[in-house]
C-alpha cells in the first residue's frame, strides 16, 4: 500500500501528566489520581485537543480504561476530558479482539509504520502518543517532535513509569516554553535536543 507524503505541519507529540515521583498511571493503570490535578481552563484543553488529529494508544491502557469505565471521572473517561474528536489507534498484536469497538482502530504494526500511517490519517494535525511504551519505542527511532508535560501534586509509589529503559538511556530535552493557562499544573512544552 502506498501513502502520499505527510504534510510538514504534522508533528508527533507525547503528552502526559505525571505524578511527582514519575508515574503516568498507578498500579493496574489506575488514573483516579488525576482528579487531584489543578483544573485547567477549558479553553486550554480545547486548544490542545484541536491540534490533535490522531491519538496512538497502547493495548494495556485501552484494556484498563474499559475495565475502569464505571470508576473514571470526567477528566479521565475520554481524551482531553471529552474535548477531542478524531481517530484513536490502539497498537496491539491482537487487533481482531477490538473489531467490535467502533470508537477505536486497532493496528498490529511496529511503531515506525504506525507513526507513518497515523501522520497520514492526521492530515496535517498532530499525532499524539498517550502510551509510555509506545513513546519509548518512538524515542528509540527519533520520531517524537514534541513533549507536552504536566505535573500532578501526588506521589503514587508504583505504577507505569514515565520512561523506563533497563540499564537506562539519556534523552535530552530543550524547553520550548510554558503552556499558557496550565501554570498550576506546571504545563511545559519540550522538544528533543
Amino acid at each position: 500500500m502506498v501513502f502520499p507524503t505527510t504534510p510538514a505541519t504534522s508533528k508527533v507529540t507525547w503528552g502526559f501528566t505525571a505524578s511527582l515521583d514519575g508515574f503516568l498511571a498507578g498500579p493496574g493503570h489506575d488514573m483516579a489520581w488525576l482528579e487531584a490535578c489543578p483544573p485547567m481552563d477549558r479553553s486550554v484543553t480545547a486548544g490542545l485537543a484541536a491540534r490533535v488529529g490522531v491519538i496512538l494508544s497502547g493495548r494495556r491502557g485501552y484494556d484498563a480504561a474499559r475495565e475502569q469505565a464505571e470508576e473514571r471521572g470526567e477528566l479521565t473517561a475520554e481524551a482531553y476530558g471529552g474535548a477531542w474528536s478524531g481517530t484513536e489507534i490502539i497498537l496491539t498484536h491482537r487487533p481482531e479482539e477490538l473489531a467490535d469497538d467502533p470508537s477505536v482502530t486497532a493496528w498490529d504494526l511496529d511503531v515506525v509504520e504506525a507513526v507513518r500511517r497515523a501522520k497520514e490519517l492526521a492530515a496535517g494535525k498532530d499525532v499524539q502518543i498517550i502510551s509510555a511504551d509506545i513513546a519509548r519505542q518512538a524515542l528509540e527511532h527519533d520520531l517524537v517532535d514534541e513533549l507536552q508535560y504536566f505535573s500532578a501534586p501526588v506521589m503514587l509509589g508504583d505504577g507505569v513509569r514515565v520512561f523506563e529503559v533497563p540499564g537506562g538511556r539519556l534523552v535530552e530535552w530543550e524547553l520550548v516554553g510554558p503552556i499558557v493557562g496550565a501554570e498550576a499544573a506546571f504545563g511545559r512544552i519540550y522538544r528533543p535536543r
